[in-house]
């Protein structure tokens, strides 16, 4: 499966451009994360490409991404990337087992956190953001209630990565694509 095949899925099952940016900041960051490791950089971006794209379809659990599994089978994707993609919420029961597991879970939720934290800075850009910024949103439980910390630190230690750095590598990742996701804001790359 190639990154092509994986976008046409997504386009086919998503119309919320709020969730297609976040599958692709998750791709972006798997990309990042892949290249750190030494990984298959086209498989990781796949399997972020395609970790929400049932959301649309299946907002509720047990059926994202479980029913979504289905479907991907439909489509031939093969099955170590379904596994990934069931491994990325913890109610399936699925275990995180590989790095490129667990760099999935580690890469979901953070980046709608990182996200919501570009987007009240004056600039509205992640080219300014640093992990020092996110931190102090952090603290404020009622900012961006939806990103699970708990699961973000979780994610951020079964990778094996400190927090501050995981959010840090998260943000380089990001930039890569913020022209694309609208987070480029009144600034330039540097």
């Amino acid at each position: 499966m190639n990154r092509s095949q994986a976008l046409h899925i997504v386009q086919h099952y998503v119309k919320n451009q709020n969730l297609i940016n976040h599958m692709l900041c998750v791709e972006a960051a798997m990309r990042w994360y892949a290249r750190y490791y030494g990984e298959d950089e086209e498989l990781w971006a796949v399997v972020g490409l395609l970790h929400d794209f049932d959301w649309e379809i299946h907002p509720t659990i047990p059926d994202h991404p479980m029913a979504g599994a289905q479907i991907l089978r439909t489509h031939e994707v093969p099955e170590y990337i379904i596994r990934a993609v069931l491994s990325h919420a913890d109610f399936t029961g699925v275990p995180r087992q590989t790095r490129l597991e667990k760099a999935l879970f580690a890469c979901d939720e953070i980046t709608g956190l990182v996200t919501a934290v570009a987007l009240v800075r004056p600039s509205r850009s992640l080219y300014d953001l640093t992990a020092t910024s996110v931190k102090k949103k952090w603290k404020d439980k009622a900012f961006a209630a939806g990103a699970n910390r708990e699961e973000i630190s979780k994610g951020a230690e079964e990778l094996g990565i400190e927090l501050w750095q995981h959010v840090d590598n998260i943000i380089l990742a990001m930039r890569q694509i913020a022209p694309q996701i609208g987070l480029e804001g009144n600034l330039k790359p540097s």
